[in-house]
């Protein structure tokens, strides 16, 4: 072995590179106690002075080591590490990643790119950027809470997106808050057989092994104490591993008074932020954004228009420029802002409310389909079934200025991810498949003329 210092011209332009790329604590803590000891092919061999610190190196930082050696430009393709006074590498290189699936219920439409960023979500956004490109690396955990519609649910799976499609080899779980809670009721209450334990067991090593856990509206765990329970030693085993929790909720840690005191705790140990309401321009942007993505020229002064006395709800701005977009295409007129105030005004009755209500669109689905109520709401998986209760869900999304949740409940408790799920579904179905793509027309020319 080489006498130590000779290979400080390789390693000093590294740590230059790590003390970009690492907190000043993390450097000062890990990286300036390892020494260059020798070469190993075109791999430089470092000595960590405990076992503790070659973990931390092997684990949470070598992807940045990594990315340093490659910035640093010395000729060298990656490290290896030992413990002084041990024989053999702590590191030997990387192992051949596993490469997870996305999950399933992620919207692949929730990307950074497609949100929207104004004053009011400026700073969470550039939060949540920083979580998707460095994984626990300094916001651990992230709490995003504001209203209802404002778009916590986009960042936080545009965060998984970002992870999914740039570090396919971390484990990646995105659930709602309700899901996470049936989950864990089920498993608890379902059964009493001899299986009871295993399915626990096999439940809590799913989250519990996640590198990213992401859950949306924690607010639901609320008055739960044993899914309180469970979520508390998933949340600090996970972070003792150095894994990434996001999280979102309608209100602060400190105002959800129904959750114990050490989860508040926690929650509050991470980074906090509150999603505001859009302003004037942020609106304009907006609906900017979804004219685009739903392929339709709409004249500024339109758009100025819906932007006007829209209240705070983006999914309500939103279903606003559906209504006048939907109209433009049934009368196949241009858009202006007399069609624009019409095709809004047909929507409300004398009292402001809107005559279109979701057991309108449910009577017309179910009549045409001649199928049930109950089946719609019901939890039956038969296709003849699940495409009208799909179909319902997208038609609530386009012609109602409702919220995801409470589409959800008003479709038997599904959560909002399987609204997302189903209007998407419906959407593609649209433009490949003639027949539905006519029976949904006919369903909407329907509802209208009723």
């Amino acid at each position: 072995m080489s006498p130590k210092g000779n290979f400080d011209f390789l390693f000093n332009p590294i740590k230059e590179k790590m003390r970009e790329l690492v907190s000043y604590i993390t450097y000062t803590t890990f990286i300036e106690k390892l020494v260059p000891v020798d070469l190993d092919g075109r791999n430089i061999v470092l000595q960590a002075p405990n076992e503790s610190l070659a973990k931390m190196i092997t684990g949470t930082l070598a992807d940045k080591m990594r990315e340093a050696i490659a910035e640093a430009n010395v000729g060298l393709s990656d490290f290896r590490l030992k413990v002084e006074g041990a024989d053999g590498y702590a590191y030997n290189g990387p192992e051949e990643e596993p490469a997870f699936s996305a999950p399933e219920n992620l919207d692949p439409k929730f990307t950074f790119e497609s949100f929207v960023v104004g004053p009011g979500n400026e700073y969470v956004y550039a939060a949540a950027q920083s979580v998707a490109s460095d994984p626990a690396g300094t916001y651990n955990p992230l709490f995003i809470y504001g209203g209802t519609g404002l778009g916590k649910t986009h960042l936080m799976q545009a965060i998984a997106n970002r992870i999914v499609r740039e570090k396919p080899y971390l484990k990646v779980i995105y659930v709602t808050c309700e899901q996470f809670v049936n989950e864990i009721i089920d498993t608890m209450f379902a059964s009493r057989g001899p299986n009871t334990r295993d399915k626990s067991n096999k439940l809590r090593q799913h989250y519990r092994t996640a590198d990213v856990l992401i859950i949306d509206d924690i607010q639901f765990i609320e008055n739960k104490k044993a899914v309180q329970e469970e979520f508390f030693h998933t949340f600090n085993e996970l972070v003792s591993k150095g894994k990434q929790i996001v999280i979102s909720s309608d209100h602060s840690p400190r105002e959800l008074a129904a959750l114990e005191e050490r989860l508040k705790t926690r929650f509050s140990g991470g980074l906090l932020f509150d999603i505001l309401p859009p302003d004037y321009e942020t609106k304009v942007a907006i609906l900017k954004r979804k004219a685009f993505e739903k392929k339709c020229i709409v004249p500024d002064d339109v758009l100025n228009f819906l932007a006007k006395d829209s209240g705070d709800d983006v999914r309500t701005l939103e279903g606003r420029l559906t209504k006048v977009i939907f109209a433009s295409r049934l009368h196949e007129v241009p858009i202006t802002i007399a069609l624009a105030r019409s095709a809004l005004s047909e929507a409300v009755s004398e009292g402001g409310k809107e005559e279109l209500t979701p057991e309108a669109i449910i009577s017309a689905v179910t009549s045409f389909y001649h199928v049930n109520n109950t089946d719609i709401t019901g939890k039956s998986k038969k296709k003849e079934v699940v495409i009208p209760r799909q179909i319902c869900c997208y038609l609530m999304c386009e012609l109602l200025s409702l919220p995801l949740v409470s589409i959800g409940k008003e479709l038997g408790g599904r959560d909002h991810t399987t609204v997302l799920y189903s209007r998407d579904k419906v959407e593609e179905m649209c433009r490949t498949n003639d027949r539905i793509a006519k029976d949904v027309d006919d369903i909407k020319n329907i509802i209208l003329k009723k």
